[in-house]
């Protein structure tokens, strides 16, 4: 945990899902991540990414998935200048391993971290498998996880792995439909229910989130709150602490 009393601008963003639904949809998106980024830039100390940046990522010895030129050029600008980047793995992008940090720069997390600014702490992570229920998922999490599973997969061929994920992520998007998009109120947005439990052992400022989808910002009490970064499919929003206070934000 670091703790700096500076003058601090530090930005959050997750869920991009590059590569869904379309190269095209894609695209488009990208660019869009790409000017937010060098907007932003312009006054960053840090800028986190929590997970999710792209819809589906493996990491062959020899070999990454096509695409997503621009965002990585414009990650690796950033580092270059001394800005840190922080990227969170998420449920769709787990596989990433040392090509973001060996060639980007980046600094990579698999599991939330807390970190203060200003006196204001702050517990970071993606979100995904925190909180009560979704055995399915977490049994599959701790699956795919494991250094077994990941041998397997990197002995099937890139077009066809790669193409079998993009398959199964169409149809996982498919079946969940617009739920994300409809706030499901306290007693079941879990993850607003793991930041109350949470509180019960430390205290937090703030809480914030992805996967979750929907842009939220909820109050735990009189000192915390729960906030939840939405995604850039349909909402392109990003969170901005100014070493005073949050606020959900959104790039338009």
């Amino acid at each position: 945990m670091s703790v700096t009393n500076q003058p601090i601008k530090i930005y959050f963003a997750s869920d991009f899902h590059l590569g869904a639904p379309n190269y095209e949809k894609s695209l488009e998106r990208e660019k869009k991540i790409v000017a937010w980024l060098e907007e932003v830039r312009k006054d960053a100390t840090e800028i986190f990414l929590v997970g999710d940046i792209f819809d589906f990522w493996f990491e062959y010895k020899k070999a990454i998935p096509r695409g997503f030129a621009r965002l990585q050029g414009k990650i690796a600008e950033i580092t270059d200048s001394g800005i840190p980047i922080h990227v969170f793995t998420g449920n769709h992008d787990m596989w990433i391993f040392d090509y973001l940090p060996k060639e980007l720069g980046v600094k990579l997390y698999r599991e939330p971290i807390i970190r203060e600014w200003n006196g204001k702490k702050f517990y970071i992570g993606h979100g995904d498998g925190l909180g009560p229920g979704d055995k399915g998922y977490k049994f599959i999490k701790k699956v795919f996880a494991s250094p077994v599973s990941q041998w397997l997969f990197a002995r099937l061929h890139p077009n066809f792995g790669i193409g079998l994920a993009d398959y199964f992520s169409r149809k996982s998007r498919a079946a969940t439909g617009t739920t994300d998009e409809k706030f499901l109120g306290e007693e079941n947005e879990w993850l607003y229910i793991y930041s109350k439990e949470y509180l019960q052992k430390e205290h937090i400022d703030y809480f914030v989130f992805g996967h979750r989808h929907l842009p939220l910002q909820m109050p735990l009490n009189e000192q915390s709150t729960y906030f939840n970064l939405g995604e850039w499919i349909h909402y392109q929003t990003y969170l901005v602490f100014d070493g005073k206070r949050c606020d959900l934000a959104k790039w338009v």
